[in-house]
C-alpha cells in the first residue's frame, strides 16, 4: 500500500527524562555501592529498572503517523510495537485541538477517548462515525488535519 502521507515527531521531552532516569540511576548506584557489595536483589531491582527505562526509550521515543489508501496510523518508537491503526471510512470528522499540559505524554485515556502523543500539546481530534474520538498528537496539527480531511473526502 503507498503511504499518502507520513510524518515523524521526535519526543525530545521523553528521550531527556528516560536518559536522565536512566543515568541518575547508574549515578545513584555508583555512589551507594561503589565496592559492589549491595545484596543481589537490590542489583537485580536496578537493572530491571533501567531494563523497563530502556525499553520505554525504545517504544516511546517518536510518533509516525502514517496514511495510506486505506488506513490513518499512529505509531510509536522504531519498535513500532504499540500502534493505533483506524479505517478511513469510519472517520467522520477532525480537527486540530490543543491538549492541556495535564494529559501528559504517551499513550492515555482523557475525556476525550485515547491519545497518543510523544511532545507537545498539539493534536488532531478524530471524531468517529460510531461517535468514539482519538487525538493523535503532532507538531504539524494543521498539515495533518488536512491530509485526513482531503483523505476521508
Amino acid at each position: 500500500m503507498p503511504v499518502r502521507y507520513s510524518h515523524r515527531q521526535i519526543g525530545y521531552p521523553t528521550l531527556v527524562s528516560i536518559a536522565m532516569s536512566v543515568i541518575a540511576l547508574f549515578i545513584a548506584t555508583a555512589l551507594r555501592d561503589p565496592a559492589g557489595a549491595a545484596p543481589q536483589w537490590i542489583r537485580v531491582l536496578i537493572g530491571s529498572v533501567i531494563a523497563v527505562l530502556v525499553l520505554a526509550l525504545l517504544m516511546f521515543s517518536t510518533l509516525t503517523v502514517e496514511i495510506d489508501h486505506e488506513f490513518l496510523k499512529a505509531i510509536f518508537g522504531p519498535v513500532r510495537l504499540v500502534r493505533k491503526k483506524i479505517n478511513l471510512g469510519d472517520i467522520e470528522s477532525c480537527a486540530a485541538v490543543r491538549n492541556p499540559w495535564y494529559y501528559g505524554w504517551g499513550l492515555r485515556y482523557t475525556p476525550h477517548g485515547w491519545m497518543y502523543n510523544v511532545s507537545g500539546f498539539h493534536a488532531v481530534e478524530v471524531r468517529m462515525k460510531n461517535g468514539s474520538k482519538v487525538r493523535i498528537g503532532t507538531d504539524v496539527p494543521e498539515e495533518l488535519q488536512r491530509r485526513i480531511s482531503e483523505t476521508i473526502g
